[in-house]
């Protein structure tokens, strides 16, 4: 099949509605090929990211509890109302943990690194669409539609609950209950759609619930058990500073207790360090662990080629996403870096900030096809993966596919934009 005709009958399979409201992306011809041991190494990932999710769970729970450090739920509850605290510590959620699992994987020139976890990503629905339009994907055609549609329940309707924060990535979740058929619909959250048994997708952040009039109708149904509901009301499990807790040296004891030396030792190689910013005073004779620094607002003094570092907002705030808060240190000049390092001290009460330690992604190369010039054409780039996992039981962790966003090299924050690359992913023919 030639080029032009090959890329038109991709086109041709998107839906009419399209996938992202809004948005555009540089179509490929083919899957974006990982190399057979990296891709077994992600077929094995959900399971060490499921377990960490676990741990992290009843770090915070101990904590409550005062069997951890009170200042682990101190930090994980800053900022929050009251009401969404006493979510996260309802009993009738105690054992709940997110059913889907979507890190941010970055091919680095220091080898592959999380920069974060999602358990209410986006991109389900257009990694299913390309599961089921491109050949040999990763997790096959059905890969993505199967893993999800395996989270609920098989009794009861199934409802994909899209806020109107979240309305960019209805388009692809109409296509994924169209995909699965008339068990599964997309409605606004609200549990006058709910008949007892049925189960609901939470597309929504809890930082938005003030803005969403049925919400905490819902949230009280599932608590009684009437209704199904993931991923569950936990904000401290969709919080960034989880990697800050794991790189902390007061609880590295619980970590390799809950992981297990085999995960820990994965994790310690591709979690970048991660710092949260807590202002308060440390003693004269300390420093920060990795930074030598005695105080936060002495990150703001040090030179361009000190900060290989990222700033960005831990979660539960509308900025907290889709790269709105990124800040690279070695990309921005001083008095800017300054005014994002006060603006994480300022706002620690409220919004907490990390900082993480920033790998340089490597350069690579994919092809896309240019509709206006009818041609292929090469785009160097760098690339970051999500793969999509979904938990189907306690013990089953399945991979479903991954995707790839390629942006031009020149780009130092890779993230879905107009000239990127959305690809899936295969296995390379040869290593």
């Amino acid at each position: 099949m030639q080029a032009a005709e090959q890329a038109n009958a991709i086109r041709d399979q998107l839906p009419k509605e399209g996938l992202f409201a809004g948005h555009e992306w540089r179509l490929p011809l083919e899957a974006f090929p990982l190399e057979k041991k990296f891709s077994r190494t992600l077929n094995q990932l959900g399971r060490v990211l499921h377990q960490f999710y676990r741990a992290a769970d009843l770090l915070y729970r101990h904590s409550v509890a005062g069997k951890q450090p009170s200042w682990v739920a101190e930090w994980l509850e800053r900022g929050k109302p009251a009401n969404v605290i006493q979510r996260q510590r309802d009993e009738a959620f105690k054992t709940d943990l997110p059913r889907v699992i979507r890190p941010d994987i970055l091919l680095t020139e220091n080898g592959w690194h999380i920069t974060e976890l999602d358990s209410v990503p986006g991109g389900i629905g257009l990694t299913g669409w390309m599961n089921a339009t491109y050949p040999n994907a990763l997790g096959g055609s059905n890969g993505m539609t199967e893993g999800f549609a395996g989270i609920f329940q098989k009794n009861g309707s199934v409802h994909l609950m899209v806020s109107e924060e979240s309305a960019t990535y209805r388009p692809e979740m109409e296509w994924l209950a169209n995909h699965l058929g008339p068990r599964f619909s997309v409605c606004e959250p609200d549990e006058a759609h709910l008949a007892d048994g049925d189960s609901a997708y939470r597309f929504f952040e809890l930082f938005d619930l003030p803005n969403i009039p049925h919400a905490e109708a819902l949230l009280d149904r599932a608590a009684t058990g009437a209704i199904q509901l993931t991923a569950p009301p936990k904000t401290h499990l969709e919080e960034k500073m989880l990697f800050a807790l794991f790189w902390n040296r007061n609880l590295r004891e619980f970590w390799q207790r809950e992981l297990g030396g085999k995960f820990m030792r994965l994790l310690e190689n591709v979690i970048p360090q991660t710092w949260l910013i807590d202002p308060a005073p440390i003693p004269p004779h300390a420093a920060i662990p990795c930074l030598e620094l005695t105080d936060w607002r002495q990150l703001s003094e040090l030179s361009q080629k000190q900060r290989h570092l990222i700033l960005k907002l831990s979660g539960f705030n509308e900025r907290a996403w889709g790269a709105r808060s990124v800040r690279l240190g070695a990309d921005l000049p001083l008095n800017e870096w300054a005014a994002g390092v006060q603006e994480a001290i300022d706002h620690f009460e409220t919004s907490p900030w990390i900082l993480q330690r920033y790998e340089k992604p490597r350069t690579v190369q994919h092809e896309w096809f240019d509709f206006e010039r009818n041609e292929r054409t090469p785009m160097k780039g760098r690339a970051r993966l999500c793969p999509y996992y979904f938990v189907q039981s306690e013990n089953e962790v399945n991979l479903g596919g991954i995707l790839a966003t390629i942006c031009p090299a020149d780009k130092k924050i890779i993230h879905g934009m107009k000239d990127a690359i959305l690809a899936p992913c295969g296995i390379a023919e040869e290593d």
